[in-house]
């Protein structure tokens, strides 16, 4: 028996259980991972509250994770036992001391990337490089990147950063300091935001970047980005209305491009901000201060030892 985070109808993060289930069962081409770290995502709550795909009660929750291989399928490849990886699952079962993984889902965790930030790669990471790469923008542009010091726009600022492009990085005042030592441009969400944006980009922006919805689709293409040069994850309703373009992260995201995102992390080019840890048992808690919507970066989950 292991223990595992489970919900048997829809709700509040009340709902949410840790329980003891049964070891999982290990296909020829899977490999058993010992989780030591999975993040949470607010693509997670809306589940849980009904409003995507439907769940199958009773459900798991949760698709990144770090940990350690403690049996390998038949035919799952050159993975061993005692092997440190980064992956996910997508089974809705990453909150748990134990997942059975398919072997082509991870990528070994270079020993000098936290536990922490490897365990909160998959979902934001995958969706930060699937924004960047179906708008891309230039060395020497001028990007917006709404909810800039979020789970996926802390990731994305930096991708672009690298790149050359000069990042106007919407975000709370809290984030300033943040924002300016990965070399973004913060400015300030609220009311004026159209003029501080104007402002700061007296020639115009080329692309935009919208990690929270609430109308910031439409302040992109009232700014002037072309509509083929501004996505988002959340506004599905603007995207069709408008036609802005959209991305999910789960249907561009590879093992290989977290072992790019690992190898970024590791060089120092790259750093997955770590807003709060929590226990597995404290999963409530942790998806209640989700819910608040003012996290810089990523909330852990830490199950295992590390």
């Amino acid at each position: 028996m292991s223990q595992a985070v489970r919900f048997d109808h829809y709700g509040p993060a009340d709902v949410l259980e840790v329980v003891q289930v049964e070891r999982p069962a290990l296909q020829s081409d899977q490999v058993l991972v010992e989780v030591v770290a999975t993040s949470i995502n607010p693509g997670e709550i809306a589940i849980r509250e009904g409003k995507m795909t439907p769940a199958t009660f009773p459900s798991g929750q949760g698709s990144d994770l770090a940990g350690r291989i403690v049996e390998v399928g038949a035919e799952a490849g050159d993975w061993k036992v005692g092997d440190e990886v980064i992956g996910w699952t997508d089974e809705r079962a990453a909150q748990a001391e134990l997942v059975a993984v398919p072997a082509d889902q991870l990528t070994a965790r270079p020993p000098s990337v936290p536990w922490e930030q490897a365990g909160a790669l998959y979902v934001a990471g995958g969706t930060a490089r699937g924004m960047a790469d179906i708008v891309p923008t230039q060395s020497g542009e001028t990007a917006v990147v709404f909810a800039a010091a979020g789970g996926v726009g802390s990731i994305l600022t930096q991708l672009l950063v690298k790149n050359g492009v000069r990042v106007l990085a919407v975000a709370g005042p809290s984030n300033d300091e943040w924002l300016h030592s990965v070399g973004a441009v913060p400015v300030n969400h609220g009311d004026g935001l159209e003029e501080r944006l104007r402002e700061a980009a007296p020639d115009g922006l080329d692309t935009a970047y919208d990690a929270f919805g609430g109308g910031y689709a439409e302040l992109a293409l009232k700014l002037g980005i072309a509509t083929d040069r501004v996505v988002t994850i959340i506004d599905f309703d603007a995207a069709e209305r408008l036609g802005v373009k959209t991305v999910f992260g789960y249907q561009v995201t590879s093992a290989g491009m977290l072992a790019e995102l690992a190898a970024l992390i590791l060089a120092g080019e790259l750093t997955i901000p770590v807003a709060a840890t929590f226990p597995l048992d404290q999963v409530r808690e942790a998806y209640t201060q989700l819910a608040e919507r003012h996290t810089r970066g990523k909330i852990v989950l830490l199950v295992s030892p590390h």
